[in-house]
């Protein structure tokens, strides 16, 4: 059975929680006839903090989560988190397949709303990768964008095909045409390095063909 769409009233409150934008407080309205106006110096939303509060902190780290997704989770408790989320449409064991990398393996399930469609990469039983294919009928990539500066700050690195933030530990990035993509990057490395000695070792048994003819 398939989960209910969403109802356009509640489609703006997702879109602010789907790409972790802060929220937008306005000042408070005037009381209304009868009722007593807040006390003096009462504080009001939207009003600048008092002298001595602490400053707000820079831009976010670049998130490791998406929802109740995080990188670092094991299979099986991305796969419950998927059945209990209503913008995923996870069926089962026939949305999980094994990849031709050796310990590596993939859930591919539809999405609902702004997502159309998810990709989770595990390694060793880990999820290292998320790739979520947005829907361009719900959102547009210039909001994604703005949304994701005004959290993460500019991004670290920029070109026409993606937008990305990075730290030691995480990637996060807006890819061309309108995807976004979390890597954990000590995976990352630690695969790259051994793509690396793969490589070095079939160059040195190339170089010792070579050498005896």
């Amino acid at each position: 059975m398939r989960k209910a769409r969403f109802a356009p009233a509640v489609v703006p409150a997702l879109l602010m929680a789907l790409l972790g934008a802060p929220a937008v407080w306005t000042q408070a309205a005037p009381p209304m006839a009868g009722e007593s106006p807040a006390p003096a110096g009462a504080p009001q939303v939207g009003a600048p903090a008092p002298s001595g509060t602490a400053a707000p902190s820079g831009p976010a780290a670049p998130a490791r989560s998406f929802r109740s997704v995080e990188l670092g989770m094991d299979r099986d408790s991305v796969i419950a988190a998927l059945e209990k989320d209503p913008i995923f449409d996870y069926r089962g064991p026939e949305d999980l397949s094994l990849l031709p990398s050796p310990n590596q393996s993939l859930i591919e399930v539809a999405g609902l709303s702004f997502v159309r469609r998810g990709y989770f990469q595990f390694y060793e039983g880990k999820l290292w990768v998320m790739i979520l294919v947005l829907n361009p009928d719900k959102v547009d990539h210039y909001s994604v964008y703005t949304s994701l500066v005004a959290k993460y700050g500019e991004p670290d690195a920029l070109d026409p095909k993606e937008s990305r933030w990075e730290d030691k530990t995480t990637r996060m990035a807006l890819e061309r045409p309108l995807s976004l993509r979390y890597m954990d990057m000590t995976v990352y490395g630690k695969l790259r390095e051994g793509a690396g000695a793969k490589a070095s070792a079939q160059e040195l048994d190339r170089q010792g063909f070579l050498g005896g003819l």
